[in-house]
């Protein structure tokens, strides 16, 4: 979203989310072809490979990653940031599960809140639902198997790595679209993008490595290769409980700074650019007729994080019906 919010609830000020204006109609379809190739193999590799029993968990993961992204933190030089989820959720379920689950948050703030713009929603599906979380598991793979160390604090320190690291490959992706719209030059684009994303990407690191160290001590299975056989209706409820809480008693009080990609916008001086924001029900993460503005986003993350675990569970059900046959020849989840 690139709406300045007033007063004390300055709510998921989100990195790297374009808005309508910043690309140009070759660089959107461009963009909206290639990540619909990558959505669609996505599909096609959940349908085939997912387990019936772990339906609940991209529901999960959905809700997480809403509510977690509303959490804007101050970085350096005025600017805030935020965690993408992206690489977390693909230790956690997979790189194709997290592609499902990313783009479901996507949509969500799109269109309900509208948090990127609807030209620009192929991009930024492709930035972070395709780019981040493929990249960063990438990075994640090979560094893990290069780590020559406990298997544990392999896993956590590359997942570290990879959070950071696929945030910044983003960024990138982000710099090259601006730049291939002509909206600034790739000489400024890149440096800036990749410079803000750069200590944006150390939170990102150092969340994504904690939740693994603490998954790994309470629940090792969802990331062992028997991660199939392990119950998730608690886990599930449990983690729901958390993602609510965190959108309503903390995403009110984000840091109202500029986000990475506005802070850009700002100094390269092109964020006149941005289109007016669709009409979108809950547009600017606001209920107008909620007199106070902290329970108004409040209420509203709290909807958000719902409705992405709707979205993320119906997709997760539609393509895996839990009635189905087991999926014996499912691959381990790393």
């Amino acid at each position: 979203m690139y709406v300045r919010r007033g007063g004390p609830a300055w709510f998921a000020r989100n990195d790297m989310h374009l808005p309508d204006g910043f690309l140009d109609a070759k660089t959107a379809l461009l963009s909206t072809g290639v990540a619909a190739g990558g959505v669609g193999l996505a599909l096609r590799q959940v349908r085939r490979t997912l387990e019936p029993r772990r339906t609940p968990l991209l529901g999960l993961a959905a809700a997480f990653v809403f509510a977690a992204q509303t959490l804007n933190f101050p970085i350096a030089g005025g600017t805030s940031g935020h965690i993408v989820g992206g690489v977390l959720t693909a230790v956690l379920l997979g790189p194709s599960a997290a592609v499902l689950v990313m783009t479901c948050v996507l949509i969500v703030q799109c269109l309900m809140f509208a948090d990127g713009g609807l030209t620009a929603l192929g991009a930024n599906v492709f930035n972070m639902a395709i780019v981040s979380t493929c990249g960063g598991y990438f990075a994640f793979r090979v560094l893990k198997g290069l780590m020559r160390m406990d298997p544990r604090r392999a896993t956590v320190f590359a997942a570290a790595f990879a959070g950071w690291f696929g945030t910044v490959v983003a960024s990138v992706c982000c710099a090259g679209q601006l730049a291939l719209s002509g909206t600034v030059s790739w000489a400024l684009a890149f440096p800036a993008m990749a410079n803000v994303h750069m200590l944006i990407g150390l939170v990102e690191g150092l969340a994504t490595g904690l939740v693994v160290l603490t998954v790994l001590r309470v629940r090792p299975t969802l990331v062992a290769s028997d991660a199939g056989t392990a119950g998730s209706s608690g886990l599930v409820g449990y983690g729901l409980v958390l993602s609510v809480g965190l959108a309503l008693f903390v995403g009110p009080f984000a840091c109202p700074w500029p986000d990475g990609l506005e802070a850009v916008a700002q100094r390269l001086g092109f964020e006149h650019r941005a289109s007016p924001a669709v009409t979108a029900p809950l547009a600017d993460y606001r209920l107008p007729w909620v007199g106070s503005a902290t329970v108004a986003t409040a209420i509203a993350g709290l909807i958000g994080t719902l409705l992405a675990f709707i979205a993320a569970y119906l997709l997760a059900r539609t393509l895996v019906p839990v009635f189905g046959a087991p999926k014996k020849d499912a691959p381990p989840v790393h």
